[in-house]
């Protein structure tokens, strides 16, 4: 009688381990001057994911949000936060990795940063801006794509 060993499959893991307020900045460059405009200002918001390898098996996926308010050429406001969470995640399959670091823990993150951005705001004395909801599966497909497109 022979004894085959089996590999032991363990399950995937994906824990989070911490979510936080990493690094948030406010400027109002043309205050107070720009404060008495009656005009509506017009606004740029930009969103950006990180990730950084932080242990054998925990990363660092931050969201970036930066929102520019502008009348004319000058600034109104000039609000940047950086939401952090540190994801424990073992056992995943590689092809599967840059989803679950692209899509699955910025869509966890993302509500954190969305309130830390308009309280921020709201304490400059400014109405809050909210930012939209996200569709990071998308988002995650698209830049797929363009760096599929980038590198032929």
């Amino acid at each position: 009688m022979t004894d085959t060993q089996t590999p032991e499959v363990q399950a995937p893991v994906f824990q989070i381990q911490r979510v936080y307020l990493k690094e948030a900045s406010l400027e109002q460059p043309n205050s107070p001057a720009i404060l008495l405009e009656q005009q509506q200002p017009s606004v740029d918001i930009q969103l950006g994911v990180e990730s950084t390898p932080v242990a054998e098996g925990v990363f660092e996926v931050c969201v970036t949000a930066t929102v520019h308010t502008k009348i004319g050429d000058k600034t109104v406001f000039l609000a940047e936060c950086k939401q952090g969470g540190i994801f424990e995640i073992r056992n995943v399959p590689d092809e599967q990795m840059g989803a679950v670091i692209g899509i699955a823990c910025p869509q966890i993150v993302y509500p954190y940063l969305r309130g830390n951005v308009a309280d921020l705001i709201t304490r400059a004395g400014f109405p809050p801006v909210h930012l939209a909801e996200i569709n990071f599966q998308a988002m995650y497909e698209q830049q797929q794509a363009q760096a599929a497109a980038t590198q032929q």
